[in-house]
């Protein structure tokens, strides 16, 4: 298959006008079928009519007029195509036919010419059976039976004498009359006559009007039929491409940002309301959060370099310096630079983590537990850390992840408080609050949410020396959110910042087994 022919059969458009015009040509072929079936069976009905007023005509003329065998000879059967007749006795003898018909089949007697009726009183030849079997006498009949009908001799579904059977039978089959061939329809109407024999009148009805009924028919659908699915393809590929035109502008647009990698631009957005106008509307949402990502992501490359810049020059201008001069190299410098890049490493691979989606543990651990044993290892504080925390607080989580979120937490109160820093631990309802709280000046209301962006930091104349990188606060918020919990930033009591860290309680009792108790009030103290 061509490239053009793979992309026409990939087409959704060409899909779709195929699918539609296959589902219409099965339509039209079922209802062409229907009508001509119908149009078969009514043309059928009709012939029989006809075929059966034909007969009862001829079986009019046996009740009223015929009087014995030699009567038959005499009806008036014309030199008729249209309807060819037959009268026979119950034993299926030729007694009268359509002049002219010289094949017939369908009636069950194949014969086209009367048998010859015996002149009056002479004996019947053997195998002849045309006697009326008179009854004797004793009035009983010449087969010894009793003669419980009426007087003629013929069983009780036969009609009385001069009259006609209320039911037709229907065949089909075929006739030649005077050289002219064709297929008919026969009724066959059982009569009895004056003499008190019951006949059978076969007569027949042509089928060719209907034959050329449906032969016209079925010409005209299979020529009208073409025609109908190339105007149903036709129709379902313009209108195809009339509702796919906004989709082909999406994926130039798409095409065009790929190759640009621009991606400030916005694919077109129809004025409709439908699936194609939700799906660009999608795609432009799509494009918003990716370029805020790119971007997000070249300001943490940039942020990250220039962090990472300062304490690699200090401590190769340290080395340098120690190199030329041993007695002048400033050894505790270079360690703090040292771990200062230990740190900064560190916060950037787990915040690298966090962006690929990685998820914490499950573990189930005691918060309280973990705040005193790591406020317990701060032995180089600048201002000592005063606990205020519950026990059986359970959450669950990443231990490790948790103690770097306390940890930041209090590295960026002792940064600023100016006597007291306090960590507390409480339940609020379903949840387990970790509050941190100093009583330096606090976070302006209006930077309260910027603080958590990465490398934001508000105190721009501090010394970096002094001040983290920024990445503290939004490991912290990263952390929570990965836990299912939230980190706002508030005011305390004592006029500085207050933290809370909140998250989801692992059950709803304690390690004991009774039921925890709210301490709220321990974000009063803080």
């Amino acid at each position: 298959m061509s490239v053009g022919g793979r992309r026409f059969a990939s087409s959704v458009r060409a899909r779709a006008s195929l699918g539609a015009t296959a589902v219409v040509a099965v339509a039209l072929v079922a209802a062409g079928i229907a009508v001509v079936l119908s149009l078969r069976s009514n043309l059928t009905d009709g012939a029989d009519r006809s075929a059966d007023r034909a007969a009862r005509e001829v079986a009019l003329d046996i009740a009223s007029l015929v009087t014995d065998r030699a009567s038959y000879a005499r009806l008036d059967l014309q030199d008729n195509a249209e309807h060819p007749v037959q009268v026979t006795d119950e034993g299926g003898r030729l007694l009268a036919a359509t002049k002219g018909l010289q094949r017939i089949s369908g009636t069950a007697v194949s014969a086209v010419t009367p048998a010859k009726i015996p002149a009056p009183g002479a004996t019947a030849a053997p195998g002849d059976d045309d006697d009326e079997g008179a009854d004797d006498d004793s009035g009983t009949d010449d087969n010894g039976g009793d003669d419980d009908g009426d007087d003629n001799g013929h069983g009780d579904d036969d009609p009385a004498v001069g009259e006609i059977a209320d039911r037709s039978s229907f065949t089909t089959g075929s006739a030649t009359v005077d050289g002219e061939s064709g297929e008919y329809r026969f009724a066959a109407v059982e009569v009895t006559d004056r003499a008190g024999e019951t006949v059978v009148v076969h007569a027949g009805a042509s089928l060719a009007d209907r034959q050329a009924a449906v032969n016209t028919t079925t010409v005209s659908m299979l020529l009208g039929l073409p025609v109908l699915l190339l105007v149903v393809g036709g129709v379902t590929w313009l209108m195809t491409r009339r509702a796919f035109r906004p989709v082909e502008g999406i994926r130039r647009e798409m095409a065009a940002i790929t190759a640009s990698t621009d991606l400030s631009r916005r694919v077109p957005e129809p004025a409709s309301d439908d699936e194609v106008a939700r799906l660009a509307r999608t795609t432009n949402e799509t494009l918003t959060a990716l370029e805020a990502a790119v971007e997000r992501q070249r300001r943490f490359v940039a942020d990250a370099s220039h962090e990472l810049r300062s304490p690699i020059a200090s401590l190769r201008t340290q080395l340098e310096v120690g190199d030329a001069h041993p007695e002048l190299l400033d050894v505790p410098g270079a360690v703090a630079d040292t771990v200062r890049l230990q740190q900064l490493a560190a916060d950037l691979l787990l915040l690298a983590r966090l962006d690929a989606g990685e998820r914490p543990g499950r573990a189930r651990f005691d918060l309280g537990a973990l705040v005193r044993e790591e406020v317990s290892q701060r032995t180089r504080d600048r201002v000592p850390v005063t606990l205020d925390v519950g026990s059986g607080l359970e959450v669950a989580g990443s231990r490790g992840q948790l103690a770097r979120v306390l940890g930041n937490l209090l590295d960026n109160a002792q940064r600023h408080t100016r006597a007291s820093v306090t960590a507390s631990v409480y339940r609020s309802g379903d949840q387990v609050v970790l509050a941190v709280a100093d009583d330096g000046s606090g976070v302006p209301e209006a930077e309260r949410e910027r603080i958590f962006e990465r490398f934001v930091r508000l105190d721009d104349a501090r010394s970096r020396d002094d001040g983290g990188a920024g990445l503290g606060l939004a490991i912290a918020r990263d952390v929570a959110v990965r836990h299912d919990g939230t980190l706002t930033v508030g005011g305390a009591r004592t006029g500085g910042a207050l933290f809370e860290l909140r998250l989801p309680r692992a059950d709803g009792t304690s390690a004991d087994g009774s039921e925890s108790t709210d301490t709220t009030d321990a974000a009063a103290g803080a």
